[in-house]
């Protein structure tokens, strides 16, 4: 690396600063979508844990704006079912994406870390 003018070093600092900043943030972002996505799987699982105590005869209701809409109990655990699905196959891809985006960041600030070092190096060299 030593012999890389400082401008070429510069502009290669710079690129691959900006890909583990890049990575960086898309990793806050998916941590938030999968916390918001537990949060809903959460919400999920509560529901239909409180719709298993309600005798099958009841009439159900699901809201449409500001209004309701009569369903039956098969539609409403269909739909709870399907949503649940929907969840879990959102957080197995955005764990995927996270340890995607984590392995980039970390490659990123290990590049970065080996250019630093190696010219300490070549500088203790020089001296």
């Amino acid at each position: 690396m030593s012999n890389l003018s400082d401008d070429t070093l510069r502009r290669i600092l710079q690129q691959i600063e900006g890909q583990a900043v890049s990575a960086t943030r898309s990793l806050s972002v998916v941590r938030a979508q999968i916390q918001s996505r537990e949060r809903e799987r959460k919400i999920l699982t509560l529901t239909q844990r409180e719709l298993a105590d309600v005798p099958g005869e009841c009439k159900m209701y699901k809201g449409v704006g500001k209004m309701f809409v009569l369903q039956s109990r098969k539609d409403v655990d269909g739909t709870l079912s399907a949503q649940e699905k929907t969840v879990s196959e959102d957080l197995t891809n955005l764990a995927k994406k996270s340890k995607y985006l984590q392995k980039q960041a970390d490659e990123a600030n290990a590049q970065l870390n080996d250019i630093f070092r190696s010219q300490l190096r070549a500088q203790e060299q020089q001296s």
